[in-house]
């Protein structure tokens, strides 16, 4: 009888559609590609306030905005003491230090006035003009310019999380992991899945750490009433624990220090209309602890990475009566790598006077968004500007956006 060779890819294509739910295999985005350069986009949804996180704080009408939201503010270097930091980004200090941390403020996509999530998102994701419609579009900036490129493989890119990731939908070959996503597999495929990650004890135990976790679910579910909730409820409390943004973080460290060069996830818990004070260090601790993970892991190869944080769209100049910020219109946008010029705040800033404001409650929209994605993956991937502003962002013209590739 012959020997059988057990591979990862044979073991997948047995598995089926039972495989593609194993966390370390279903949705965060990754692929290779032949630079040596990596990209990493990171999506926080729930319209991040960007007059909160980069305080404009030398603007003479900012204070009177903000009455219960501007405490603690962490002047940075090198902006004549106009911006500060939220404090709850301390740690990031020592990144724009070192000129690896730089922001652009007063950036949007081209999506106006009705401001839903979930529109807003995908306009971003789709990376078109609201002139071509909400989800007419069914692919992603990311993957067509994936598409543009000659011997791109699944492992270039992944899509990491649990949301599904427009940004990288498309043609072109995408592969997709998630942490915590439930598992139903036999007993022979449990055995199966040990043997071919037996030279991998990091996925290995992250796999049946989730097996185990699905089982604990399901006991949970069939409890009687008041002993599942309770059960449930510790179940979270564990989930938790595990913090997802850290596993996905460390997951991407993986794959970009291998085959992968593009990584893209998104960040939860941005939408802040009470009680911000509380409400965004939680969601700012997370993105900075995202942050510093890709440094510190990817070591050397952060030389040569490129990070992008974006969000749909940004909130109001003044806060609320409940101390939070509703849906607004221009926001901020943060980048970050040792590939990328940092150290500095570009755009034109517009203001927040009265008169200057969008519909005179909005912070005014100076530059698209899409034009600094399209300088990063210019200066990063070598990708000429007729193919930039065409088929990947169409008619896109981000002539006046700063390089900020080094």
């Amino acid at each position: 009888m012959g020997k059988l060779l057990l591979t990862r890819r044979s073991f997948l294509s047995a598995l089926g559609c039972s495989a593609a739910a194993s966390p370390v295999i279903a949705p965060m985005a990754f692929a290779s590609a032949p630079w040596d350069t990596r990209f990493v986009t990171i999506i926080l949804r729930g319209a991040m306030d960007g007059l909160d996180v980069l305080r404009p704080i030398g603007d003479p009408h900012y204070n009177a905005l903000r009455p219960t939201l501007n405490t603690g503010s962490l002047p940075l270097g090198g902006t004549g003491g106009f911006w500060a930091l939220h404090p709850a980004l301390a740690t990031l200090m020592p990144m724009w230090d070192r000129g690896e941390l730089g922001f652009a403020h007063a950036t949007s996509t081209p999506y106006r006035d009705k401001r839903s999530h979930f529109d807003g998102q995908d306009l971003l994701e789709a990376g078109t003009g609201f002139d071509v419609g909400v989800g007419a579009v069914r692919d992603g900036w990311l993957n067509r310019m994936l598409q543009t490129v000659p011997g791109v493989e699944a492992d270039t890119a992944f899509a990491i999380g649990r949301d599904d990731m427009l940004l990288l939908s498309g043609a072109a070959p995408v592969s997709n992991w998630s942490p915590g996503t439930r598992l139903d597999l036999s007993p022979q495929a449990r055995r199966l899945l040990e043997m071919v990650y037996d030279e991998d004890p990091r996925y290995k135990a992250a796999v049946l750490e989730a097996l185990d976790l699905t089982a604990a679910i399901d006991a949970a579910e069939a409890a009687p009433d008041d002993a599942g909730d309770m059960a449930m409820e510790a179940m979270m409390e564990g989930l938790n624990a595990n913090q997802a943004h850290v596993q996905m973080a460390d997951f991407a460290v993986d794959r970009l220090r291998e085959d992968s060069r593009i990584a893209a996830f998104s960040l939860n818990g941005w939408d802040t209309h009470g009680n911000q004070q509380n409400q965004l260090p939680r969601a700012l601790g997370a993105l900075a602890e995202v942050l510093l993970l890709l440094r510190t892991g990817l070591g050397p190869i952060w030389q040569k990475t490129g990070v992008v944080v974006m969000t749909e769209f940004g909130r109001t100049a003044g806060e609320n009566g409940t101390r939070g910020t509703d849906h607004g219109t221009g926001g901020l946008m943060i980048f970050a790598g040792g590939a990328l010029k940092g150290g500095q705040v570009l755009g034109r800033w517009p203001g927040l006077a009265e008169a200057d404001l969008y519909d005179r409650r909005d912070l005014m929209p100076t530059e698209d968004v899409r034009a600094y994605a399209a300088r990063a993956m210019q200066g990063l991937f070598g990708v000429d500007e007729t193919t930039l502003g065409g088929s990947i962002f169409p008619g896109l013209d981000f002539g006046g956006a700063p390089r900020f590739v080094l």
